[in-house]
């Protein structure tokens, strides 16, 4: 070192880098169980009644947090109208399939990912069969499950959702415009599509259209009961997958 030249110091960095892209052991092993819970309006928490959305002592994910405690930590990812993989030509960014990648790798190191749509994939003018809304939700759980956001770059579990059912009143209602014909019916019919492509692909699956209804109003979104009882029924699937 010349004289009068300042001192250099130099560090070596010893850490490995994983194929994400993120250091292998960087999480600290007492950081809580980290979940993202991945929908539409119902995970966002429209409220029918006055067109605002419920209050964190209302939504889901929010009671969900708090059933499970402080070594657990919710994340919400609710966007009303988004869809498993359409891109809607009416409104931007509501296509998941662009974007759960990003989504899932900001909020890593995750222990679950929690999907609940398909409610907007009944829209008449997607043109979508009850089969091929299931074929969608199946493709964005199989990418979801091979997004290295898991502990130290490896991949999360999977839970898919099946939303409650679309009653079929929303024929009476403003809604109809919007949504169009037969999303009642291919509401009601997805989720057994569903359930089978999951099994394949070995991934969670809770069916919520046959326990949980939607409110009486536009009769495709949750009131507060409804949200109580899936916050309550998607504890007890995550304590199953946790065993």
């Amino acid at each position: 070192m010349r004289a009068n030249e300042p001192e250099t110091t130099i560090i070596r960095v010893t850490n490995k880098i994983s194929s994400c892209g993120r250091e292998i052991g960087c999480e600290d092993e007492s950081m809580k169980k980290r979940m993202v819970c991945f929908g539409d309006s119902n995970t966002w928490g429209y409220n029918a009644e006055n067109l605002t959305r419920f209050s964190e002592e209302i939504r889901w994910p929010c009671r969900l947090q708090r059933i499970l405690g402080s070594d657990f930590q919710i994340i919400e990812e609710g966007l009303s109208g988004r869809t498993s993989v359409m891109d809607d030509p009416l409104f931007e960014g509501l296509n998941a399939l662009t974007y759960i990648h990003p989504c899932l790798m900001s909020h890593a190191p995750l222990d679950l990912v929690i999907i609940m749509l398909g409610t907007n994939d009944t829209k008449e003018r997607f043109r979508l069969t009850s089969f091929n809304i299931a074929q969608g939700i199946t493709r964005l759980a199989r990418k979801a499950s091979q997004t290295a956001a898991g502990i130290n770059g490896a991949y999360p579990k999977v839970l898919v959702l099946a939303p409650p059912t679309i009653g079929k009143g929303y024929y009476n209602t403003e809604i109809h415009h919007s949504m169009g014909d037969n999303c009642d019916k291919k509401s009601k019919e997805f989720p057994t599509y569903l359930e089978k492509m999951l099994q394949d692909e070995n991934i969670e699956f809770l069916n919520l259209g046959n326990q949980v209804t939607m409110n009486t109003i536009d009769f495709m979104h949750l009131d507060e009961d409804g949200h109580k009882l899936t916050s309550e029924l998607v504890h007890n699937k995550i304590m199953e997958i946790l065993e």
